[in-house]
């Protein structure tokens, strides 16, 4: 009995605590000012210039300029990246785990030349889309098995850079020979070749 007092009791003040709140959002919401009195000859009546009204108080967006930001971080398309190609170039030798150009990361497989118990894994990592040295990180993983025990290290070598400065050539080859078929295309080509 006394159980079922204090359950209704309960039930009582759950309803005047969700009354309460109802009674409190309704009042601060008609304070706060989200209906505003509005003038007939201040805001436009057709659709067209209510549009323009609201892009020019920075109020709206447009689907077309969404992309227009190029300091925003995004990338260009990967085909027309000459450091994304030019790594897919370098490495086309090992089989690649994960190639995503959104996240601006090559993972290669293990790989391994002559020996079965020691294999190799290069990560690239872009951090531009410019042709430079810092451009991009190379980092290179050790796999050396004894027994059947894998231990896997991070490998510092002279290889690291070897595969930077091979992605930094072909990437210059690839933009060079890029603009020199556009410059070609528009009919100014001013590199002459020697033959």
């Amino acid at each position: 009995m006394v159980s079922l007092l204090k359950f209704k009791l309960y039930k009582n003040m759950l309803k005047i605590s969700h009354f309460s709140l109802i009674l409190f959002l309704s009042f601060f919401l008609s304070s706060c000012g989200l209906y505003k009195k509005t003038d007939r000859k201040t805001n436009p009546l057709n659709d067209a210039a209510k549009r323009k009204k609201n892009l020019e108080e920075g109020k709206g967006f447009r689907l077309s300029t969404l992309n227009k930001n190029k300091n925003s971080g995004t990338f260009d398309f990967a085909s027309s990246n000459p450091m994304w190609r030019a790594s897919l170039d370098v490495l086309n030798f090992i089989p690649l785990v994960n190639a995503d150009y959104g996240g601006g990361i090559i993972i290669t497989d293990w790989f391994s030349e002559n020996n079965v118990d020691e294999s190799v894994k290069i990560t690239v990592m872009f951090l531009s889309n410019e042709i430079r040295a810092d451009g991009l990180d190379v980092i290179i993983h050790e796999k050396k098995c004894l027994n059947e025990v894998c231990k896997t290290s991070l490998k510092e070598s002279s290889l690291n850079n070897e595969i930077k400065l091979a992605i930094l050539k072909k990437a210059t080859l690839i933009k060079t020979a890029g603009l020199g078929k556009a410059l070609k295309r528009d009919g100014e080509y001013p590199i002459k070749k020697n033959k």
